[in-house]
């Protein structure tokens, strides 16, 4: 049965790879709020015909638009936040107002149009630093304001589904990375640009630390089961890959893939100190998806990579 979609930050990398893969099935419609501060009407166009959807311009912290816009809605999908450390580090204040705040504004919308289920986009940074695999039982200790502002999203979604009822789920994605991620500047994707443009890959600190990194096309079906599955209402899962990669390697690989395309491309690597709130190591247990959301990623990181760069290659964004 179809069902009708709200999506907060539709417009960027994560949003679009969803958009475009709920408009494939028949019998649902979606619904865009996005604030066009990093994706835009013209962004989402190139993953479907704007017609298909409903787009809204509107700001999470606008709490009478987000009630507006979840009227009819059974599924929300809050994907719009402030992200990254070093950004939040630098203004925790304007990253606690959009990261909960904004969040506050989406689950108040959803509980007073009775939407069955809010999906939160959170992350791994709410535990911080410890010895992975990471999993739901470890008890949070962020180690900057990002991961602080996440968990305080999800505290928020478990209030929400205990005090009324609302299905809230939490996904803690990994470091996605993949099609349309052209303004991302998370490492894969920020790697790809500097060889394409022949500036010189940066790495924070020595490459040692480590990070799980799941392919969009996987993150996106586990929002999708997280959507539909039964029973899974207060949870919060691990969506990554339970592989441990550091930043040397993914370098190395997207290096070699890069080579295979553009073989003349001349690779230099410049190392710069370590970023303020970075965690050392990061990677998932996923054992808990697994089991309750029946999920679990399937794209191989090479075989992802090597897609991500003929995108990118193709001149996209």
């Amino acid at each position: 049965m179809g069902l009708n979609w709200c999506i907060t930050g539709g417009c960027g990398f994560i949003g679009r790879n969803l958009v475009k893969d709920i408009l494939s099935r028949p019998g649902h419609t979606v619904k865009v709020v996005d604030n066009f501060s990093v994706g835009t009407p013209q962004d989402l166009a190139r993953v479907c015909c704007l017609d298909d959807v409903e787009l809204v311009q509107g700001d999470i912290m606008d709490a009478e638009i987000m009630v507006e816009v979840a009227r009819k809605i059974d599924v929300m999908v809050h994907l719009a936040a402030n992200t990254g450390v070093a950004p939040s580090v630098e203004d925790p204040r304007s990253d606690c107002l959009t990261n909960v705040m904004g969040t506050l504004n989406c689950l108040e919308a959803a509980r007073i149009n009775q939407v069955k289920r809010f999906i939160f986009a959170s992350s791994g940074a709410p535990v911080g630093e410890c010895d992975p695999p990471i999993s739901e039982m470890i008890p949070p200790r962020p180690v900057s304001p990002y991961g602080a502002s996440k968990l305080a999203g999800e505290g928020y979604c478990s209030a929400y589904f205990h005090s009324y009822g609302l299905e809230t789920i939490a996904l803690r994605f990994g470091n996605v990375y993949g099609e349309y991620s052209g303004h991302k500047d998370s490492v894969i994707a920020k790697f790809i640009r500097q060889l394409i443009n022949g500036e010189s890959l940066e790495i924070y600190g020595d490459g040692s630390q480590t990070r799980d990194f799941i392919y969009i096309k996987d993150l996106v079906q586990a929002i999708r089961k997280a959507a539909v599955t039964v029973g899974v209402g207060g949870e919060i899962f691990q969506i990554a890959t339970n592989q441990e990669t550091s930043v040397r390697e993914v370098s190395e690989l997207i290096v070699e893939r890069f080579k295979k395309e553009r073989s003349n491309a001349e690779i230099k690597i410049n190392y710069a100190e370590k970023r303020v709130g970075d965690v050392q190591r990061n990677f998932s247990d996923t054992s808990k998806a697994k089991k309750m959301l029946n999920w679990r990623s399937e794209t191989k990181l090479g075989d992802g990579i090597k897609n991500t760069i003929r995108w990118f290659l193709d001149g996209n964004k």
